[in-house]
């Protein structure tokens, strides 16, 4: 059914004025008839809602009240615009003219964005240096202690993840921040230091408990304190700097051959950003979000002052009080993650990790070294390197797209471009004809792969997660949905080079595909498209007030 639109000038007849009117989403609404109108600066909208139910049951269709705009002397044409709803956020009429960004906010962004180095470096370091420290640690021969060495900090990674949002809910997102500089600060110094395999696999604990926890709070922290018309662009740069993380881990390896005792040094390195993390969120604003639900209604102001300039503090406090529940409900709990209310953002946040993961991102990245190798590249550190590049490179792409592409549109991109990526690589290694080229094949497809990954894969489902979910869920369902991702980066990091060796290489390559193609289908299905509206608008849609 389309849309009926019907114009005129000046203002809405006095009758109207009659009528209740209330606030919302920094804008002036009227109820007529039980239907919502919003006086805009260029335009107003009525939802007809006729008792639709679902996933997305309430929302208000509203604009901006300017006093240039319905005030002024000179009135333009207005429009009204009935659109009836069906349930489908993505086919909602939002009249949200675009506000001006602030570029206030990047400073914080990029304290927040240390964590996601970390991320990055702490999962990258080893790779290099774990020849040189199984030496010097005496378990050169030992691979279960090596693995031990490698593995503990995706165990620590999957505790930190689950502790993270409960930690972001009790003391605020700032104040996690800082207690996740000291695992990640004290865990490194201990592995720099380490003269047994003890200390070094208690380091690597601590270390990954401190990015497990990062994993959760900086796409959450960035989300909730970036303006809604650029947010899609900070929240990309999140995955942006895990990318430079693993390819500073890499560049900080390479004195290695020269220096074998250098894999001290590639450790204490990341003591530095740990610290400077800590010392940085201590000036960095709370999130006015966080603020808000916990009633801290004077100190909210004051963060919305700094982040965004005193100008718009009226319209963002509009904002979070039209989100309806937000002060006015009780903490949620783990077990409300799966009520009715909330359960289908939740599923959808775990199966977007699931399928990152099982779409086969971490074995290619883990294993390319020894991929590259077997099909005939020289040079495993040109190899490395030039998946490194293509990471950063299509992760800075996808920033640029996301507020003009749309989230769900990157995703289905990517997982596309992966499974045909895949089913190059498969093919290579099966079609004799292919034989002479197979090395080629293998870095091309693995290459291409990479530059799917990044532009979309990787970096939406920490920025798309965050914006789904309610803002008293926020966090705890944030940290769930790392759970899984860890839970699963681990399993497939244990048991994969067992099923590589049981079923061969092309076959693996082929499976990656195949989930690749069901991502694409479930993301057709079950994503909605979330650029351009604000955390408040989607929350209204998505989980309404019971």
């Amino acid at each position: 059914m389309q849309a009926a639109v019907i114009t005129g000038k000046g203002l809405l007849s006095s009758d109207l004025r009659n009528h209740d009117r209330w606030f919302t989403s920094g804008g002036l609404c009227r109820r007529i008839g039980g239907r919502s109108v919003r006086l805009g600066e260029r335009e107003f909208g009525i939802d007809l809602k006729k008792g639709s139910s679902g996933f997305m049951d309430s929302e208000f269709v509203c604009g901006r009240i300017g006093f240039g705009g319905s005030f002024r002397s000179k009135p333009k044409a207005r429009s009204i615009r009935a659109q009836p709803s069906n349930g489908d956020l993505e086919k909602a009429s939002y009249v949200t003219p675009p506000a001006k960004s602030s570029g206030k906010v990047l400073p914080y962004v990029g304290v927040a964005c240390l964590g996601a180095i970390l991320f990055g470096y702490h999962l990258g370091v080893v790779n290099g240096a774990l020849e040189y420290l199984s030496k010097d640690l005496g378990i050169a021969e030992n691979t279960v202690l090596q693995g031990w060495v490698v593995s503990t900090t995706l165990a620590g990674a999957t505790i930190g993840s689950f502790t993270g949002g409960s930690l972001a809910d009790k003391f605020g997102r700032t104040r996690t921040f800082q207690l996740d500089a000291i695992p990640l600060a004290v865990g490194t110094f201990l592995c720099a230091t380490a003269q047994s395999v003890q200390t070094m696999i208690i380091g690597r604990l601590l270390a990954g408990i401190g990015i497990g926890i990062s994993s959760a709070i900086v796409p959450l922290y960035i989300s909730e304190i970036s303006p809604t018309e650029i947010r899609g662009a900070l929240g990309s740069i999140n995955q942006l700097f895990i990318c430079v993380g693993i390819l500073a881990a890499l560049v900080a390896g390479l004195p290695l051959a020269q220096n074998p005792t250098w894999w001290r040094t590639m450790f204490i390195i990341a003591v530095v950003p740990a610290v400077l993390m800590g010392l940085g969120m201590a000036f960095s604003p709370e999130s006015p979000r966080w603020l808000f639900q916990q009633g801290k209604i004077l100190e909210a102001e004051a963060a919305i002052r700094t982040l965004y300039g005193k100008e718009r503090v009226a319209e963002v406090m509009n904002d979070l009080r039209a989100s309806g529940q937000g002060s006015l409900e009780q903490e949620a709990g783990w077990f409300d993650l799966f009520s009715q209310r909330y359960r289908k953002a939740v599923s959808v946040g775990a199966a977007l990790y699931l399928f990152q993961q099982f779409a086969g991102i971490n074995a290619v990245v883990y294993y390319s070294t020894s991929v590259f190798r077997s099909a005939g590249i020289a040079s495993d550190v040109a190899a490395s390197a030039l998946v490194g590049a293509a990471n950063v490179f299509g992760t800075a792409v996808a920033s640029s797209l996301m507020d003009r592409q749309g989230r769900k549109s990157l995703l289905i991109t990517s997982f596309s471009g992966m499974a045909a990526s895949m089913m190059l690589l498969s093919l290579s290694f099966t079609w004799k004809v292919l034989a002479p080229y197979s090395g080629t094949l293998a870095v091309l497809g693995t290459v291409l792969y990479v530059l799917s990954f990044s532009l979309g894969t990787g970096p939406v489902p920490a920025l798309l997660l965050p914006e789904i979910f309610a803002s008293r869920i926020r966090a705890k369902a944030v940290a769930l949905s790392l759970g899984t991702h860890w839970i699963s980066n681990f399993v497939i990091g244990l048991y994969f080079l067992s099923v590589v060796n049981k079923f061969g290489i092309s076959k693996i390559y082929f499976s990656f595909a195949i989930v690749c193609i069901l991502a694409v289908i479930y993301v057709a299905q079950n994503v909605v498209e979330t650029k351009g509206r604000s955390l408040e608008e989607i929350e209204r849609a998505l989980s309404p007030a019971v």
